[in-house]
């Protein structure tokens, strides 16, 4: 969603779907007629084309934009792939940002790491919806076989270890994560298919930032990704985060903006990850969707270290 222009708007409209959210939001949980009629609303924006397409849902990104919204890092290590890399990059859209990677434009925005890149790496492009453009098409054919590849038609939960391979970059810019209504199954599967010392970069909008003293910071602001623990105390999308075993992650706030964003990096450094379980609470489709979690308690563990439950 667009950043609404008036504050005295923002906080009407603030009050009016909180209001809302108190009356749906234990109907809305999944399985529920009103849960799947969100779902519902939701894939109809996803193939959404032309004057349909809401505002809000962008699908021409450019990598320029990945460099503004994402960790600084993720330009140094785009950078750093060489031909033997691979980049995956979900919620691709028509795949803008891995045309732009191709171009002789951004070879003389990097000269540093030229040698390394040699032939640039092989990069994945995913999306729900085929989006492809005459030059996603044209750059394709100019390139060696398999270069670039375009992925549509399932999420990516649906595909396999095997049909994806392994990747040491991964991009999602206001895709799969700010989208799904399955954030733990997500991170897992992302995690899965990242090599080894290998890096997620991805951000959530309008989101309590973890540097944020409380929600107040932020009067007028919808939140649309929440989590909290059982006894429905908050818990931060950074601190859910950086509970994974087996990753680094850095959590940074974009200041410059008018709402609040948070962008992460998150780095595997062991095979041996754990994602903590969140149970969805709550669905609203939207440009991205209204989203509630509820971090599931850990299964009780036996004296000699098994878990009681699976």
């Amino acid at each position: 969603m667009m950043a609404l222009k008036h504050t005295g708007i923002r906080i009407v409209v603030l009050l009016v779907l909180q209001s809302l959210w108190m009356g749906t939001s234990h109907s809305q949980q999944p399985g529920s007629p009103e849960f799947d009629k969100e779902v519902s609303k939701q894939e109809a924006i996803y193939q959404s084309k032309g004057e349909k397409v809401p505002e809000g849902y962008v699908t021409d990104r450019s990598l320029l934009a990945y460099q503004y919204f994402l960790s600084f890092e993720f330009d140094r290590s785009l950078a750093n792939l060489g031909p033997a890399d691979r980049w995956l990059d979900i919620g691709a859209g028509e795949g803008q940002a891995i045309l732009d990677y191709y171009t002789s434009r951004y070879d003389a925005m990097h000269v540093e790491g030229w040698e390394r890149r040699g032939k640039k790496a092989r990069a994945v492009a995913m999306s729900i919806e085929d989006r492809r453009t005459p030059r996603w098409h044209e750059t394709a054919a100019r390139l060696e076989a398999n270069k670039i590849q375009y992925l549509s038609g399932k999420r990516l939960r649906e595909y396999s270890f095997e049909e994806l391979g392994q990747f040491q970059l991964i991009s999602d810019v206001i895709g799969g994560f700010s989208y799904t209504n399955n954030v733990s199954q997500f991170i897992e599967k992302v995690l899965g298919v990242l090599e080894l010392k290998g890096s997620f970069y991805t951000l959530l909008l309008d989101v309590v930032p973890e540097k944020a003293a409380n929600r107040t910071s932020y009067p007028d602001t919808l939140f649309l990704t929440e989590i909290e623990n059982s006894d429905g105390s908050e818990v931060r999308v950074c601190s859910w985060l950086k509970s994974i075993a087996c990753v680094e992650v850095t959590c940074d706030s974009k200041t410059e903006s008018d709402r609040p964003i948070e962008i992460y990096r998150i780095q595997k450094v062991c095979n041996s990850f754990a994602v903590p379980a969140l149970v969805p609470l709550h669905f609203e489709a939207g440009t991205p969707p209204i989203r509630r979690f509820q971090l599931k308690a850990p299964s009780p563990v036996s004296p000699g270290g098994t878990s009681l439950t699976r």
